[in-house]
């Protein structure tokens, strides 16, 4: 008798722990933690210390805050003259919207690269070779303006592209 009170007073202290450990969140500086509740989006959770309803509440999604850097591979564009070009690009961009960034695309950093791809063929397959040499800063620029139109829809801003 006294084993099966044991077994019983360990198992309350276990499941105490366990809720404690659940309902209490720490989310770090520069990031924010999208919560659901039973599967529907319910608030999003700044740095510090937060409380959840423990086997209740559930973080989706763990936002990076911070600007990002990414680096795309070569791609060979073709421009008007018919002459193939190796162009590589770097994007800087920031999460404004960690809400819209969880729930409006599946993958947005995906999405970016296919977006900036794209855009860039249509850009420099408008221009000789030459003329896309030399215009750097207006490719620059044209791709920024087409890319963070898009992606602020997605909650993203596009601060730089090179």
């Amino acid at each position: 008798m006294e084993a099966i009170v044991a077994v019983l007073g360990i198992a309350i202290v276990l499941f105490a722990v366990i809720t404690l450990a659940k309902s209490v969140r720490i989310v770090p500086q520069q990031r924010m933690d999208v919560v659901e509740r039973l599967g529907k989006y319910k608030r999003t959770l700044s740095p510090g210390l937060n409380l959840l309803v423990p086997f209740i509440d559930a973080v989706r999604t763990k936002v990076d805050m911070r600007e990002q850097v990414v680096s795309f591979p070569p791609q060979p564009v073709i421009t008007s003259d018919n002459l193939v070009v190796s162009i590589d690009t770097v994007l800087y961009f920031k999460v404004v919207d960690p809400v819209r960034a969880t729930y409006e695309i599946s993958n947005f950093l995906q999405a970016i690269e296919q977006l900036t791809v794209t855009t860039l063929r249509n850009v420099i397959g408008s221009l000789d070779l030459e003329r896309a040499l030399t215009s750097r800063e207006e490719i620059n620029k044209h791709l920024s303006s087409v890319l963070d139109e898009t992606t602020g829809r997605w909650g993203i801003k596009v601060t730089r592209v090179e």
